[in-house]
């Protein structure tokens, strides 16, 4: 351990983190979208109406969003490796148990319970990304991690529409579920702070903390650890620049929502796909979307080592993302499946580009505050996973979808302007003992 402390070339642990972080975001989408492949056979099985399946979508948003603030808080207060095998363990035995239901009663009940569990996921991913990435590449680590989701969703549709083909949405829920439960025991056994990391050396810990990397939050400053004050709470609510990366994240994430829940059932019910070639088709937009995040991230990254202002280089590919985004409404006007696609395709690449939006996180919140600041955003962003699918079993209701396509699309555009109007200048929050909206 001392060799390796004193050697000068910094050892490159923060990768392998990252790694598992990025495993971890792909069982999570994969536990989140899984209902969207079985939704046509639950359905029908279980005789839905749309309205109802517009509540089984929405119901995991319910309590994701409800307890996000509770998750930052425990983010600040519990370290990783531990409250992340715990919420993967869970939200993965309640989907095993997805693979029994009966009844809408109890599909929402699950799906609430769902959310309920992977509800500090993302907090905690900031925090681990914090920890372990200075500045200048965190964007990229963001990028990464987060390309997860569609990386995954890309791969995994085609699997999870055969799984589902072949053993019923029954043995899909059960197989997901053995998966996470699995990986929680990965996780822990390979996880560890920066502090705590038996093979990371001083000249990465001196690379990650002078490029503003927090790697002590979770070893010091125990005041900090175990005091709450409501006017902690109460400032990452007062700043107008805050709202704005808000504001931007449920918009981003209404895009996300539309295709991690109706999508599949937008192909087959409503464009006549066939079911298994829906599954390979829906996979397109989610590589494009992984293409869009890494691009963002890198770029990001990029502009900032050639010391292009913080704001281009921050906000410009999130803003860019979320114009392409308004794309969607296209598809009302197109009856070839081809075309259809590739609207689809751009909103969706628009949606990756402007999935880096957790650097603002990082770059914004009041550095003893990052996983509240980070648990508000997530729960204001994920507000959209019970507005957004609910909205659309509503406007659907009819049998025409383009209300729905319109509706997303306009979101994108408020998130847009959001970015642009409300953000400002790119710095972190000064906390003060008597706030006013910055």
């Amino acid at each position: 351990m001392t060799d390796q402390l004193t050697a000068a070339k910094p050892s490159r642990i923060r990768f392998g983190m990252l790694a598992l972080i990025f495993g971890n975001v792909i069982i999570n989408y994969m536990d989140r979208s899984n209902i969207s492949v079985a939704a046509s056979a639950i359905t029908k099985d279980l005789q839905l109406t749309p309205v109802q399946l517009g509540l089984v979508f929405s119901a995991f948003g319910w309590t994701y969003a409800a307890l996000q603030i509770p998750g930052g808080l425990l983010v600040d207060r519990i370290k990783p490796r531990v409250l992340y095998t715990l919420c993967l363990i869970a939200w993965s035995a309640v989907t095993l148990l997805q693979g029994f239901m009966k009844g809408f009663s109890m599909v929402f009940s699950l799906r609430l319970a769902t959310g309920a569990f992977e509800a500090p996921s993302f907090p905690i991913n900031n925090r681990v990304v914090t920890a372990w990435f200075p500045d200048k590449e965190r964007a990229s680590a963001i990028a990464t991690y987060t390309s997860g989701q569609f990386i995954g969703l890309a791969f995994l549709t085609p699997v999870l529409t055969t799984i589902e083909h072949f053993l019923t949405w029954r043995g899909l829920f059960i197989i997901t579920g053995l998966i996470g439960i699995i990986w929680g025991g990965v996780w822990y056994f390979f996880y560890r702070d920066p502090l705590e990391h038996s093979k990371v050396n001083q000249a990465e810990l001196d690379h990650i903390e002078k490029g503003g990397g927090v790697i002590n939050r979770s070893a010091t400053n125990n005041k900090e650890k175990t005091s709450f004050s409501w006017n902690n709470l109460r400032e990452v609510f007062i700043h107008r620049k805050l709202w704005g990366i808000y504001i931007g994240q449920f918009c981003a994430t209404s895009t996300m929502w539309f295709f991690l829940t109706w999508f599949p059932t937008y192909l087959v019910k409503y464009r006549g796909l066939n079911f298994l070639k829906s599954g390979f088709l829906a996979s397109v937009p989610f590589l494009a979307a992984f293409a869009g995040v890494l691009l963002s991230g890198f770029l990001s990254d990029f502009l900032i080592k050639k010391k292009v202002s913080v704001n281009v280089a921050r906000k410009t590919p999130i803003i860019v993302g979320l114009i392409l985004s308004i794309s969607i409404i296209g598809a009302n006007y197109v009856d070839s499946t081809a075309l259809i696609i590739l609207f689809m395709t751009i909103a969706f690449f628009g949606n990756g580009l402007a999935a880096i939006s957790w650097v603002f996180v990082s770059t914004l919140a009041p550095k003893h505050l990052i996983g509240v600041t980070g648990g508000v955003f997530n729960f204001i962003g994920n507000l959209s996973s019970v507005v957004v699918p609910l909205a659309i079993g509503f406007l659907v209701g009819g049998g025409n979808f383009a209300p729905a396509l319109i509706f997303v699309g306009a979101l994108a555009c408020i998130g847009a302007c959001s970015y642009i109007f409300l953000v400002g200048k790119v710095e972190r929050v000064e906390v003060k003992s008597f706030s006013t909206i910055a």
